[in-house]
């Protein structure tokens, strides 16, 4: 009976610490902007972020044409998916990715060489 309370009182008190890590690691990376990204989808995303953008004509056309804006494509950058099977990460300078999300309810494909000291968006697909 001794080891069921002391589990009880362990878990308790690391519930109670738990709650308050989440509360206080919230707040402080609302208050910095500090983004905790282990995942590789999340890492490759916020190093293309990082980086200054730049579009080939054939997606400034595309953005001219149809109207489309930097915040949608922004948003890809922030919610997609990469698919790294189709992704060629081994390539020197620039690595390639492809970045499937959504604009304005249609399905798109980015595809996005990733330098050192810059992202190039090279060209969107919509499917």
């Amino acid at each position: 009976m001794a080891f069921l309370k002391r589990l009880g009182f362990y878990l308790v008190g690391l519930s109670i610490g738990i709650v308050f890590l989440t509360l206080f690691l919230k707040k402080k990376s609302d208050e910095t902007g500090t983004e905790f990204c282990y995942f590789p989808n999340c890492r490759t995303l916020k190093s293309i972020r990082s980086k200054p953008m730049s579009f080939s004509e054939e997606v400034n056309k595309l953005i001219v044409n149809q109207k489309l804006d930097s915040v949608d494509i922004m948003a890809v950058l922030h919610h997609g998916d990469v698919n790294f099977s189709k992704s060629d990460t081994q390539s020197v300078p620039c690595k390639t990715y492809y970045i499937n999300g959504v604009i304005r309810s249609k399905q798109v494909s980015l595809t996005v060489k990733n330098c050192i000291n810059k992202a190039v968006l090279e060209e969107i697909i919509t499917q």
